[in-house]
């Protein structure tokens, strides 16, 4: 560590450097971490629980196997959290929801076991909407994750606690998942990568809704190196999965890819989307066109996608296909009331279907996804805007109270994320722009199936030409 230096300023695979040279101790970052959280928290809404006891308990146990020598797990000592969407044994889990508030699930699930074994200590559980259906945070527990570089705006969702942790030095990585951009929007939000793995990179076991295929768990973090660390750690199958992705040669690694050059790529322009009408605000074009020229200045082969990739009945599946979901939630019928309306209206829509219809909107979405991947297989990487806006002021989604025009702001807003989820391809956000006023704005690479390896390599040449880790929000320091 050089003189002058903050742990927070560390990145993971620094801070863990640090633990195995002796520099820092795991209950130093911890007890850091922490000190962060509480002191940053109260105005930006990260956190939907804080575990400090059991966190310093982790650490101390972590201390330990430090002194006692031997091989360290690759990120041993470094602070984390678990996104409230997912199961942590002996820790209050509440999906975001009053109906749940008082959850403390037996079982984890199978990435927060596969984080805790490659030595990540999590401090707690990161602030999510209700049920993850909205890619915005808020709900009636702790209220909004807001964008520390604009506190009146919101941070982004669902993962929008693990980024507002991240971007503000509360901790250097953090885990989120991803159904329809739920880790790419908040990652471009708060000027971080974030990365969703193709389908079957990373296990949902034991719980995790399968079904449709869309959701992902992934790594949130502030340079390209940090997030394939942490994709490293959570991938790998479970048996008993439904997909897995084919594992990477033996000895290779993501952070490996994160090396080495990615070589000339052909990167197609892609600004065909589901909503029709949905165009760019200004600086949403400007942040990808300028994304497109740096492509361009590296070597790399930069063209446009043609349109007509997208079906007239690809939208419409998708809605029906995303409300599917609300149909299992467990939440007593006397109970349905204390849903926020956006929850309510989806949950109403999916019970609505009909076998036949959810069965017919689920095989659409196949047949397309088989369609798009087809097509697009010349390209190497698709490049696309992750929203069609700069970040929301809070309240904009749902401030009527009206689920159904809520579900309508988001698709607009988020009207390029979703169609990855439905193919299954990667796809990571790189903060490459910030607007004059200060805000950011991420850019979307998307690789092809089962390929994070090209997307990485590519993210870091671009983190190299254009260095992004020295910016940060106000209440950094």
């Amino acid at each position: 560590m050089t003189p002058g230096t903050q742990l927070h300023d560390l990145t993971a695979l620094e801070q863990a450097a640090a633990v195995r040279a002796g520099e820092v101790s795991p209950v130093e970052l911890v007890e850091h971490a922490l000190r962060r959280v509480e002191s940053l928290d109260p105005g930006l809404g990260a956190f939907l629980t804080v575990t400090p006891e059991r966190a310093l308990a982790a650490a101390r146990r972590a201390e330990r196997r430090v002194r006692s020598g031997g091989e360290l797990p690759p990120l041993h000592g470094v602070p984390t959290a678990i996104k409230d969407l997912n199961n942590t044994a002996g820790v209050r889990t509440t999906f975001g929801s009053t109906v749940l508030a008082d959850n403390v699930p037996t079982v984890d699930d199978a990435v927060v076991t596969r984080l805790a074994d490659a030595g990540t200590i999590s401090v707690g559980k990161t602030n999510t909407p209700e049920f993850g259906f909205p890619c915005y945070t808020d709900n009636e527990l702790v209220g909004p994750a807001r964008c520390p570089w604009d506190p009146t705006r919101l941070a982004g969702g669902s993962s929008g606690g693990a980024a507002v942790a991240v971007a503000a030095g509360m901790l250097p990585i953090a885990q989120g998942s991803d159904g329809g951009g739920s880790i790419r929007i908040p990652a471009s939000v708060n000027g971080l990568v974030g990365l969703k793995p193709t389908r079957g990179r990373v296990s949902n076991a034991p719980f995790g809704s399968d079904v449709t295929g869309l959701g992902t768990n992934g790594p949130l973090a502030r340079t390209v190196r940090d997030a394939a660390a942490l994709l490293d750690a959570m991938a790998g199958p479970v048996i008993g999965d439904p997909a897995w992705a084919p594992p990477l040669p033996p000895g290779e690694t993501f952070l490996g890819a994160a090396d080495r050059p990615p070589g000339r790529l052909r990167i197609g322009r892609y600004l065909e989307s589901p909503m029709a009408d949905a165009g760019l605000e200004p600086e949403v074009q400007t942040a990808f066109d300028d994304a497109a020229r740096l492509l361009e200045e590296l070597g790399h082969e930069v063209e446009d996608v043609p349109p007509g990739l997208l079906g007239a009945d690809v939208l419409a599946a998708f809605e029906q296909v995303w409300s599917l979901s609300g149909t299992l939630l467990p939440v007593p019928p006397e109970r349905e009331g204390e849903l926020r309306p956006l929850t309510r209206e989806l949950r109403a829509r999916g019970l609505a279907l009909s076998a036949r219809e959810a069965m017919e909107a689920l095989t659409a979405l196949r047949l397309f996804a088989r369609r798009f991947t087809t097509a697009t297989a010349g390209y190497d990487v698709l490049l696309a805007p992750v929203t069609t806006m700069t970040p929301r002021p809070l309240g904009w989604f749902d401030a009527d109270g009206d689920g159904a025009a809520d579900f309508e702001r988001q698709e607009r807003y988020a009207a390029f994320t979703a169609v990855f989820n439905v193919t299954g391809h990667p796809a990571v956000s790189v903060p490459l722009y910030w607007t004059p006023g200060g805000l950011p704005v991420g850019t979307m690479l998307v690789g092809r199936p089962a390929d994070e390896v090209t997307l990485v390599a590519l993210a870091a040449q671009l983190e190299t030409a254009r260095p992004w880790r020295h910016r940060h929000p106000p209440a950094w320091d």
